[in-house]
């Protein structure tokens, strides 16, 4: 760090401190979850104590014994409501190991404050406690749209949704690559392109003398959405097909919503804005806020367009809180079918960030045994979670907590 510059936020840092913290309180804190709380920091700079408060909360702890000592090591650090100031400058946990001088780098989204040297407040030189070990703020100053990335859907005001549909649309999805059949030509390297190099040696009176090399391309996998619209899941839906109509445009992807039938929504979703999309999709799909049949949906999926080819190596994110209308025995055996055909399975249950929350519902646990990633995705920042499921940076195994 140049001297007499402010300190850079690091995020991976400030998250393995607060982890080692939580950790010795007695709550289970993992490199899996400490990854997830920096992504929601990139994400969502927690710019008041409460914004930090919750984007830790539902990073770190998974059940409703830890939230005890989750609680009181964080008023142990940052004070409680009725102490922080708007402006206070709470100091960090101790540093995991040596501290490392800090690289100068791009600022993260948001405005950041810092403190000053000391991680204490400072005196009117501008100045802190030589003796104290030098840490950064957290942000202060509160943005609107930051406040409501960490706001559930399901709370979220009529006023709200112009701003909720500017986070989402600026959501970036990408699914993980896989090589094609279809080569391409490459200098060194790689099987020789036996066809071409005997072409090209023509001009050299049938002497080879350049070999030719093939190469196999790459492409990113198809991503295949599929979302619940029956009356338990209304208060997610609607930000759900937002979401859906950002995907759809940035990658090769294809959508559908159910409850008690299957409609696909690719073609609507895709001609159409945001505000558009979503008036003729409850045209289309006449079930809208109908019971749910998951299983039935999930079969005509499979045998229209999964098995033809739809989910062959694909990506499939299922938006479901898994309440089954028919027999949960034939919601497990389409989930083993389309397990089968596709590369990654991921379900995407908005009950699950409820404190204490397990998968009691037939439907769900009749398909956790074939989901590769079981996130909750209850808000723009939960999202992060499910973008990162999606591209491939969460474990291929369902934690069903």
């Amino acid at each position: 760090m140049p001297d007499g510059g402010p300190p850079v936020f690091d995020p991976a840092e400030f998250a393995g401190r607060l982890g080692q913290r939580l950790h010795a309180a007695g709550v289970a804190v993992t490199a899996e979850r400490a990854a997830r709380f920096v992504e929601v920091l990139h994400l969502m700079p927690p710019t008041d104590r409460d914004r930090l408060y919750w984007a830790a909360r539902l990073s770190f702890v998974t059940g409703r014994d830890q939230v005890a000592a989750f609680d009181a090591v964080f008023a142990g650090l940052f004070g409680r409501d009725d102490t922080l100031p708007a402006r206070a400058e709470p100091a960090l946990p101790a540093p995991l190991g040596p501290r490392r001088p800090a690289v100068p780098g791009p600022r993260l989204p948001g405005r950041w404050d810092r403190v000053p040297p000391g991680g204490g407040h400072a005196t009117p030189s501008g100045r802190g406690d030589a003796s104290q070990r030098e840490d950064e703020a957290l942000p202060t100053v509160a943005s609107d749209e930051e406040a409501l990335a960490g706001k559930d859907f399901a709370a979220v005001s009529a006023d709200e949704q112009a701003a909720l549909r500017r986070l989402l649309a600026a959501l970036v999805v990408a699914t993980p690559p896989r090589r094609r059949r279809r080569t391409e030509p490459r200098r060194e390297g790689g099987p020789v392109d036996l066809r071409r190099t005997l072409r090209q040696s023509r001009r050299t009176g049938g002497d080879p003398a350049r070999l030719v090399r093939r190469r196999p391309t790459v492409a990113r996998r198809p991503l295949v959405l599929l979302g619940d619209i029956s009356g338990s899941m209304e208060p997610y839906t609607r930000a759900y097909l937002q979401f859906f109509h950002a995907a759809a445009s940035g990658v090769r992807a294809d959508v559908f919503v159910f409850a008690t039938r299957l409609t696909r929504l690719t073609a609507v979703l895709r001609n159409a804005g945001p505000e558009a999309a979503l008036s003729r999709a409850g045209v289309v799909a006449p079930d809208w806020s109908g019971g749910t049949r998951i299983g039935q949906a999930l079969a005509e999926f499979n045998n229209r367009f999964g098995r033809p080819g739809l989910a062959r190596g694909a990506v499939v994110v299922i938006f479901s809180d898994g309440w089954e209308r028919d027999d949960p025995a034939a919601l497990g055996r389409e989930m083993a079918r389309l397990r089968r055909l596709a590369y990654r399975v991921v379900w995407v249950n908005p009950r699950k960030a409820a404190p204490g929350y397990s998968p009691l519902a037939a439907g769900m646990a009749a398909a956790l045994p074939f989901v590769d990633s079981f996130v909750s995705g209850h808000s723009v920042a939960a999202l992060a979670e499910v973008i990162a499921a999606i591209g491939g940076d969460a474990e291929r195994e369902v934690k069903a907590r």
